[in-house]
């Protein structure tokens, strides 16, 4: 990791929720806000490796399979992200009914 990386890190925001897809499964979502210095691919293959889950990016968000909100914030941390930038929400939507 290059200087130019840390210092987009003290700057960037993240915005941290998990919410339940199509057949109640969870997703973490991890959403940068503002300008990203870092390679998303690279980072996202070192945050589902230390989750031990599966996961994608999209545009300036990582989702990952499963609620990791709390394991990727210390994840984030660990990796040079300030902790007053990072705020974990709960999502309480549910877009798809369970089947009975």
């Amino acid at each position: 990791m290059c200087i130019c990386e840390s210092l987009g890190q003290e700057e960037q925001r993240v915005d941290i929720f998990s919410e339940r897809r199509k057949w109640g499964r969870w997703v973490t979502v991890v959403s940068f806000l503002g300008n990203i210095d870092i390679n998303l691919n690279d980072f996202s293959k070192k945050a589902k490796k230390f989750c031990a889950s599966g996961g994608t990016v999209k545009n300036k968000t990582i989702e990952l399979q499963g609620d990791h909100r709390l394991k990727i914030k210390k994840f984030l941390i660990d990796n040079g992200f300030p902790e007053e930038n990072i705020e974990i929400r709960h999502v309480d939507k549910q877009k798809y009914k369970k089947r009975r």
